[in-house]
């Protein structure tokens, strides 16, 4: 059990499908890893307890910052807690292996209507964190770097495999699931049949997670 402020995105399915490739990665002992978009901590904190030699965790929220240090005390693993853009605050360092589960939910406006919708919300396409933060991947990975990100299909799979392969990433699909539409969806399923993001009577989203090397 974590503990989660409220405005903190809580663990749901696609942090633990996440956490599966993670795991199935066999990702090497002793790396440096960072966890983009860490919310509570989850992501981080399993990190740390598979063998990563340090972990980074970041976050824009502070509550959530809050959340994940709380956390890695009550499960004993040391993080590396920063509070920020993503795009900045580590810009210039470079990390082993880095996973990501940014907010991707399409959203009617460019700026989300709350502080718990930062959480999900990202823009019309659902990439509003997803695009600068797959083209600056390449920065980020170390050579023979890997890096997993979570997203839903709605957010354009396609467009994340090209930006990471843009950026001489080696690029590939590695876990799917379907999930039913959980309560935000389902307030927008108009808004996302009008927008051809859904079929009619669609209530289900695919889950992907993408695994991009830095092969050099």
């Amino acid at each position: 059990m974590l503990v989660r402020a409220p405005g903190v995105y809580r663990p749901q399915p696609d942090t633990w499908l996440l956490a599966r490739a993670m795991t199935e990665a066999a990702l090497p002992a002793g790396t440096r890893v960072l966890d983009a978009c860490t919310g509570t901590g989850a992501l981080a904190i399993h990190a740390a307890r598979s063998g990563a030699a340090s972990v980074t965790a970041v976050d824009l929220s502070r509550a959530a910052v809050a959340a994940a240090w709380l956390n890695s005390r009550l499960c004993g693993v040391r993080l590396e807690l920063l509070c920020g853009d993503i795009t900045r605050v580590v810009d210039g360092r470079t990390f082993d292996v880095i996973v990501a589960n940014p907010p991707y939910v399409p959203s009617a406006g460019p700026v989300p209507g709350g502080r718990a919708a930062r959480a999900w919300d990202a823009g019309r396409h659902g990439r509003s964190v997803l695009d600068p933060l797959c083209v600056m991947m390449p920065r980020l990975l170390a050579t023979g770097g890997t890096a997993l990100i979570v997203h839903s299909t709605l957010s354009g799979t396609a467009t994340s495999l090209a930006q990471l392969r843009d950026g001489g990433l080696k690029a590939t699909i590695v876990a799917r699931t379907m999930i039913p539409f959980g309560p935000v969806l389902t307030r927008r399923i108009g808004w996302l049949r009008d927008r051809g993001l859904i079929r009619p009577g669609q209530r289900h989203e695919e889950l992907v997670v993408i695994r991009a090397d830095r092969t050099r």
